[in-house]
């Protein structure tokens, strides 16, 4: 039976040895550190990747699984698009053990006001080549079976498709090692080794490594450890519920979602559910600093967010969690290895009812577990990837909002090559870090 998700009880895969020296420490284990591990490796760099719990402990495990085109934010699509590519690839190299599968993405539209907006996005996409199309309500009445929701149309993409997270993660990073990567569980960086104002190395838990350049791939950490050395980014980070049901009849093979409920077909015959529009937010201080860059996207998103006053202890974003701490001082990052916070079993409820209603010959649907994770987010809902002008020798992909795990790949391909000094093959102007300080005007990426 398959354990959802991994966790800190996971036993350790990868442990090391860490080396004395290298050319690269990627810190982060999710699935842009193990990609851009990877892809490093390939290219003859001596890469070693640090990570303070597990592999794929925190929302690289705990997503929807979902590998989307569909309502990218236009500086994503035509990256996602590499990465679909190389999930068909990767597909080929480890068969069924990612879960990959092409079964489509629907959106559903339940006014015409919705899907005014689906049709807005798919003039600016058309341009990329995408094989996006709006479906009548018809249309979509036949491909769900039973349904009896009656939505009034929706947006389909058929290339679109779905992968077992806490699965594929872990067996990439098999593949990282396998090209020449080191992996470290159980090891935090705690600081930068800046020298002479460049990255020198870096101080873990277990050591100092010495390397030329740092991928800070942290997610939801990735702002607390930047802040510790200078380094300012508008990072806070959302709690999604999801909850797996007990294998079920079929009524679609791929990936749904209104604004009540989302849904994916699992390998094991069950489903991952999930509210579509709904999600926590803990205040911290990080909220209070940052407020005033959040407010358009707050205004966009305000009605499907719950408001907690504070973070579990110890949170990235919590109010007694440390600031400020030395190379050879306990850091945050080992107070907790994997965040696992609890679901939200109110909103779980409501999407079993949900779902229920909208399929009624299923009924509602019994579950096999549910758990949440912390989504690491951007004022605008587009990552940072760039260099740090400040600190060479530091590059920064954090801040996916949600879209990590089909992006993975195709980013870490991106970020690989921004530390090689390779070419990128893509625009990255849409996520510099300096957006936030050079008074352009933030525009919030697509909420689809």
């Amino acid at each position: 039976m398959m354990r959802f998700p991994i966790s800190e009880a996971s036993p350790v895969r990868f442990a090391g040895p860490l080396p004395a020296a290298c050319d690269v420490v990627v810190l982060g284990g999710g699935v842009i550190g193990v990609m851009t591990a990877w892809f490093l490796a390939e290219k003859g760099l001596r890469v070693t990747l640090c990570e303070k719990g597990r592999i794929a402990g925190e929302q690289s495990s705990r997503n929807w699984g979902w590998i989307r085109q569909q309502g990218r934010d236009m500086g994503e699509l035509p990256i996602m698009m590499e990465s679909l590519r190389i999930w068909k690839s990767l597909a080929q190299e480890f068969g069924e053990g990612l879960g990959f599968r092409q079964e489509g993405v629907l959106y559903l539209a339940k006014t015409e006001a919705e899907m005014g907006r689906f049709e807005a996005w798919l003039d600016e996409a058309r341009a990329f080549g995408v094989d996006t199309g709006m479906l009548s309500a018809g249309a979509v009445a036949g491909m769900l079976k039973g349904s009896a929701k009656g939505w009034v149309g929706g947006l389909w993409t058929p290339s679109d498709a779905r992968g077992e997270p806490w699965q594929a993660v872990p067996l990439l990073a098999e593949g990282a090692v396998a090209r020449g990567a080191v992996i470290a569980e159980e090891c935090a960086v705690r600081r930068l080794d800046v020298q002479g104002g460049r990255v020198v190395g870096v101080f873990t838990e277990k050591g100092r490594v010495a390397c030329d350049q740092v991928v800070v791939a942290g997610g939801a950490w990735s702002s607390l450890f930047l802040r510790a050395e200078g380094v300012e980014i508008p990072q806070l980070a959302v709690l999604a519920s999801v909850a797996a049901t007990e294998p079920m009849a079929e009524i679609f093979p791929g990936n749904a979602c209104d604004d009540d409920f989302a849904f994916r077909r699992r390998a094991d015959g069950g489903y991952s559910i999930a509210p579509g529009a709904g999600h926590d937010f803990f205040v911290g201080p990080d909220a209070f600093r940052n407020l005033r860059t959040y407010l358009p996207v707050l205004k966009k998103d305000f009605r499907s967010t719950s408001f907690r006053v504070t973070a579990p202890r110890g949170y990235p974003d919590g109010w007694g969690t440390k600031r400020r701490w030395g190379g050879d001082e306990v850091s945050p990052f080992e107070g907790i290895r994997v965040l696992n916070p609890a679901p939200n079993m109110d909103r779980i409820d409501r999407v079993q009812r949900s779902f229920a209603a909208a399929f009624p010959g299923l009924g509602r649907p019994r579950l096999r577990a549910a758990w949440a994770g912390m989504i690491d987010t951007m004022p605008d809902v587009v990552p940072v990837v760039d260099r740090v002008e400040a600190v060479p020798g530091l590059v920064v992909a954090t801040g996916m909002s949600g879209h990590g795990f089909g992006i993975g790949p195709g980013m870490g391909r991106v970020v690989a090559d921004l530390v090689a000094g390779g070419a990128v093959g893509h625009d990255l102007l849409r996520f510099r870090l300096a957006r936030f300080t050079d008074g352009s005007a933030l525009v919030p990426g697509p909420s689809l």
